[in-house]
């Protein structure tokens, strides 16, 4: 059995033979997704991330420094701000008087680091720190430019100011001191500019009367210069070793050294080598010198009393081709003692002991040098009662001339001998002296003392030098 299907409108449908035209239609693309956040957030991401970066950079609104704002502006910027700020206040010079702008006069003002400052306390991300003020303009004014410029608007004003100065003039170096001269007073003109920029004035108002203006060159410095000179002239020299060997006068040094100041006032020197070099030439003739034996007087101890020959080294000059060069060189910085290259011979010292030997039993004294005798005379010592101590002494006091008074230990009387010449002490009140009160030398006449004639007492006192050795013996 078999089931037919049949469409429901199959009635109305036309079978036709004609064939079947088929064809693949075009697939429809799918629809894209919207993607509005793209093109709402990525501006805004851009504005969020500009105003971050402008929030670290920039200086926070309502912000001063020295008085001038510089909120929503970077250091740099900050720093222009307040420069050119400053430049364009002008100052006038008395009410209705002459102006100058603070450019004319030179005026400056560390913007940099005010504005340093206004960034590091009030950046703009900090909220908290917004319109606060910062910095006190600390102004500086180019001391030429400004007061040219000053001079210029107000030419009564100014006198100048006379210079202290160094001169050379008998022998050693003197001071004229400086005067003042006048003019307008850069620290009122400071002070002002100071005052107009932190308080956002434009202009500023200068008492215009005339004040004291020092001179750059100052007696003090001249001082300084003229006792540094003369210390100079105290030691000036060519040296071998510690010896001056050849100094230099005050008016050569002089004449080789130029003392002057500079436009800031400072002293300095400026030395002529050339003439210099006319000294050093003369050198060798003066400082080349054989050795010469100095001879002293000692006494038996070693101890020198007395210098006869002072002696003298030997002495090489060195190579002087740079002398004058360098000399010049010490010069300019102050120094005058120059050190020559020399070789040097020391001097030997000869030395002679002198003695003073008194014989009591021959009533006789001797004079001997290293033990030789060189003089001899017949003396009178204390008599019996009254000896003459024997021993070994020194000389002490002396005098030319004296009045002796005492009492005679012999006989208990007191005396006085007036006008007792050549004396020297060698053992308390017994000395050696003349005696012109007797002619019996050789015999004991004295109350203790050695007696001679004066005319040996002298040639004694000449020969024999203080801390001299002295001998008394029988």
């Amino acid at each position: 059995m078999s089931e037919t299907i049949t469409r429901q409108d199959a009635d109305a449908t036309v079978v036709s033979d004609a064939p079947v035209d088929v064809r693949w239609a075009p697939t429809e693309p799918a629809r894209k997704p919207r993607r509005l956040w793209l093109k709402i957030g990525v501006p805004a991401a851009a504005v969020v991330a500009a105003a971050t970066v402008c929030s670290l950079v920039l200086i926070a609104p309502g912000t001063t420094a020295a008085g001038v704002p510089v909120g929503g502006q970077t250091s740099g910027a900050a720093a222009e701000s307040i420069s050119s700020r400053l430049a364009d206040i002008e100052v006038t010079l008395g009410e209705g008087g002459p102006t100058v702008s603070a450019a004319d006069l030179g005026a400056t003002v560390d913007a940099s680091a005010l504005a340093d400052a206004a960034f590091a306390g009030s950046p703009m991300w900090n909220v908290t720190a917004w319109f606060a003020e910062y910095g006190t303009p600390d102004v500086s004014l180019d001391a030429d430019r400004a007061a040219n410029a000053l001079r210029a608007a107000l030419p009564d004003a100014y006198t100048d100011p006379t210079p202290a100065a160094v001169t050379f003039q008998d022998g050693a170096y003197a001071v004229t001191p400086a005067v003042d001269g006048t003019g307008v007073s850069l620290d009122a003109v400071r002070g002002a500019l100071q005052s107009a920029l932190s308080t956002g004035a434009g202009t500023a108002t200068v008492d215009p009367t005339p004040e004291a203006v020092a001179s750059v060159v100052t007696t003090a410095a001249a001082e300084t210069s003229a006792s540094s000179l003369n210390d100079m002239i105290a030691e000036a020299g060519f040296y071998v070793g510690d010896d001056r060997a050849v100094p230099v006068t005050a008016d050569t040094l002089a004449s080789w050294v130029d003392v002057a100041a500079d436009e800031t006032g400072t002293f300095s020197f400026t030395v002529d080598a050339a003439a210099i070099q006319t000294a050093v030439d003369t050198l060798p003739d003066q400082v080349n010198q054989d050795p010469v034996d100095a001879n002293v007087l000692s006494n038996e101890a070693g101890t020198v009393l007395a210098t006869l020959v002072e002696g003298q080294d030997g002495r090489a000059l060195g190579d002087t081709s740079n002398v004058a060069r360098d000399f010049a060189d010490q010069l300019a910085a102050g120094d005058a003692s120059y050190d020559l290259a020399a070789d040097v011979t020391a001097r030997s010292t000869v030395s002679t002991v002198r003695l003073a030997e008194v014989d009591l039993g021959e009533q006789r004294l001797y004079l001997k040098e290293n033990g030789k005798v060189v003089d001899t005379w017949l003396i009178s010592s204390g008599r019996d009662g009254a000896v003459t101590y024997q021993g070994h002494y020194s000389i002490g006091w002396r005098t030319p001339l004296q009045d002796m008074k005492g009492t005679s230990r012999d006989t208990g009387s007191k005396y006085t001998q007036p006008d007792v010449p050549w004396v020297m002490y060698f053992n308390g009140n017994q000395a050696f002296h003349g005696a012109y009160w007797h002619d019996n030398f050789g015999n004991q006449m004295s109350a203790g003392c050695v007696n001679m004639p004066p005319a040996l007492a002298k040639k004694l006192y000449d020969w024999m030098p203080d801390g001299g050795d002295v001998w008394i013996h029988a």
